[in-house]
């Protein structure tokens, strides 16, 4: 009999086995030093790209992949991952005791580029005598060079609060040893101390573009080997390159084009803005990125999911009231409502460039991390008048929820530098070559506590909108005031101040208070959460549910079996589709008109889920429905149509038939559906818990 086939689970656990037993290995003969430095440093980086290759592979596999079925699939995944990660830590902290030590701390090998060449003379003279140890040569710690694509400036200071941290400060510059997918990345100052920096606080240096032969890079062929290291290391973030790029990167030619069309992609936006597309003070969008690279951590499907406690045994923010039945209201250090109302004077780009979207980004921040999902509200605005922004907009029938300006955020953080940050962006499409990107044309924070530690009054608030982005500090954006004018304001009168302040970039937000219905029901939503107001209601009894399936039908509560919920385990989809959560608030609201208000809290439950059984999540899995694409104008349109009549027929099949969420809607050949599968019918506690 054949032996039985693995799986891919199966043979990537393997891989991290047979890792973890060389890392153990490898810090035993550190130990007891066996084998020289050099070797030791070639072993830890070798295991370093092997265990990075392992976890790129480990988090692309689905249950899909497996040959037969894997219990708790999700869950052992999540611990391999995490025990993979370990190794990289524990292989990160050895790579730094093994690197060579730096350079001298004396000021003149990096004050001018005079000493500099003084330096790289001395250096040669002491490489010539040196010439027996050739291993020593190549790992030898060079000053950060003005020209070399990995030398980053540092933004912001950052002080290091674990071993293994690299402490800097504002304006140094940093060679970048290694990149990793966590966002912490490998640095080297020019003092020859490496530790690991967030690359938030990093931008590649504007001494790249171009040398002081007018752009024209000589690469020394003492450098190509390194350099070609360097490259393949990083693999664009993390990628893994094809046989024919590994083929082209072996000859230097090859080399230097991967190089320039690496730099070609970082400065994008210096590509624009030469081109007048792009006003000073724009920078790439902060946010999208980390709604792009972070995955679903920062978006809301991630936060209305059940938070579980530090023991793992029970739940951190969702508990039943014993005697109502209902869900327990929960109090947290900040919970408001606030209205976006306008934007003023914001510059527009210039010619080359198609505006999709002008909206904005915002979520809670407390001047170093994002601490909740990150919310977008669409800003319409005037062509004639196109550096002005508004939010809702008055308009028949619902507002869309994009559209709303009023929304609401409920944080647990106790950060006495609490605040909101907004980040004002556009999604673009390049007209020559057709390339999508978003750009960040600005960002103010409202700190929602003074001086003294008390709460923000509610009233209206006018923020400067400041560029660069929220890591950087005194970006000033473009305005139509002129430069040559500076001196002469000294000495104007206070109207003309007056003047010049109306013409800064402003965003006016309001503070606002609530009812006692709307305080109730935010009490009831989970600790950390910022969306639109006009959805706290199906928030609300989406909790009100998930309470009852997690804390009351359970057989016990240590019971982590699959739950047959296909509510459950689709709505948190919803937050990240605007139009979808749009038609579900729209037929909830026909179904409440119907309803008398003397119903109790059972029979609401019952009828939103058949309203959303009937509605939502037929169309969650309907063929006829594109795909979700932020900001894309022809999908918007699609999506629209394909909602609005389907949501029609649905509801002529409950006007026939007289019963809501008729499941023979399902049968009908008329409607299509898509297959069914476990993801959608049921709900996975291990593996959508916080």
């Amino acid at each position: 009999m054949p032996p039985r086939r693995k799986g891919a689970f199966q043979l990537a656990k393997k891989e991290v086995d047979e890792t973890e037993k060389q890392v153990d290995s490898l810090v035993k003969d550190v130990h007891s030093q066996a084998g020289s430095s050099e070797e030791l440093l070639r072993r830890c980086q070798d295991l370093q790209m092997s265990a990075e290759k392992t976890l790129r592979n480990l988090r692309k596999l689905t249950k899909a992949d497996e040959l037969a079925p894997v219990g708790n699939y999700e869950q052992r995944k999540q611990e391999e991952e995490k025990r993979l990660q370990n190794i990289l830590d524990r292989l990160n902290t050895l790579s730094l005791e093994l690197s060579p030590p730096g350079p001298s701390t004396d000021a003149s090998n990096i004050s001018t580029e005079d000493s500099g060449d003084e330096d790289d003379e001395d250096s040669v003279e002491d490489e010539d005598e040196d010439k027996d140890d050739e291993v020593d040569e190549k790992l030898a710690v060079k000053p950060p060079s003005q020209s070399d694509p990995r030398i980053y400036k540092v933004l912001s200071d950052f002080q290091g609060e674990q071993d293994g941290d690299l402490s800097v400060q504002k304006g140094d510059l940093l060679r970048i040893v290694r990149r990793a997918a966590d966002g912490w990345w490998l640095a080297q100052d020019s003092k020859g101390k490496r530790g690991v920096v967030p690359k938030t606080y990093l931008k590649l240096n504007s001494a790249n573009d171009e040398d002081e032969n007018g752009g024209h890079v000589d690469v020394k062929e003492g450098e190509d080997d390194d350099e070609e290291e360097s490259l393949e290391e990083e693999d664009d973030y993390g990628e893994e390159l094809t046989d024919e790029q590994e083929n082209q990167s072996k000859t230097p030619q090859s080399n230097w084009s991967t190089l320039r069309k690496a730099l070609t992609e970082i400065d994008a936006t210096d590509v624009l803005s030469a081109m007048g597309a792009i006003p000073s003070g724009f920078r790439p969008s902060t946010l999208n990125k980390l709604l792009v690279e972070e995955g679903v951590m920062y978006r809301g499907s991630h936060h209305v999911q059940p938070s579980l406690s530090q023991s793992q045994l029970s739940f951190k923010d969702l508990f039943l009231d014993v005697e109502t039945g209902r869900v327990r209201a929960r109090h947290v250090q900040t919970c408001l409502c606030f209205t976006l109302w306008s934007c003023r004077m914001i510059p527009t780009p210039g010619v080359g460039v198609q505006v999709l979207s002008r909206h904005v980004r915002l979520c809670a921040f407390d001047g170093n991390q994002v601490l909740s999902n990150i919310h977008t509200v669409r800003a319409t605005y005037n062509p004639k008048s196109p550096k002005t922004w508004s939010f809702s907009p008055r308009m028949t029938g619902v507002l869309p929820s994009l559209l709303d300006g009023d929304c609401f955020l409920r944080c647990s953080s106790s950060s006495p530098d609490l605040g909101i940050l907004f980040e004002l962006g556009v999604t673009f499409i390049r007209n020559s070559t057709g390339e999508r990107g978003e750009l960040s044309c600005g960002w103010s924070f409202l700190k929602l506590t003074d001086d003294s530690g008390n709460s923000l009054p509610s009233r209206t608030y006018e923020l400067q909108v400041n560029g660069g982005t929220p890591y950087e500090k005194n970006v000033e954006l473009e305005t139509s005031v002129r430069r040559g004018c500076k001196k002469k304001q000294v000495q104007t009168s206070v109207f003309f101040q007056m003047l010049q302040a109306k013409r800064q970039p402003r965003l006016i937000v309001k503070l606002k208070s609530t009812n006692s219905r709307t305080r109730t029901q935010l009490s009831l939503l989970p600790e950390t959460l910022l969306h639109c107001l006009n959805c706290v209601h199906l928030l609300a009894l989406h909790r009100q549910l998930l309470a009852d399936t997690l804390l009351m039908d359970r057989p016990t509560m240590q019971n982590a079996e699959l739950i047959s919920s296909p509510f459950l385990s689709t709505f948190p989809v919803l937050l990240d589709q605007p139009d979808l959560l749009d038609a579900l608030r729209g037929a909830w609201l026909e179904a409440e008109i119907r309803m008398r208000r003397t119903e109790d809290l059972s029979f609401l439950k019952q009828e939103f889920v058949k309203v959303y059984m009937s509605s939502v999540y037929f169309l969650l899995h309907s063929p006829s429905l594109p795909p979700y694409r932020w900001a894309d104008p022809a999908s918007e349109e699609q999506r629209a149509k394909v909602i609005y009549i389907t949501l029609d027929s649905l509801k002529h099949v409950q006007q026939t038939t007289g019963i809501s969420g008729s499941p023979e809607v399902f049968f009908d050949h008329t409607h299509q559906h898509l297959a069914f599968d476990l993801t959608e019918l049921n709900f996975d506690l291990l593996g959508v818990a916080q």
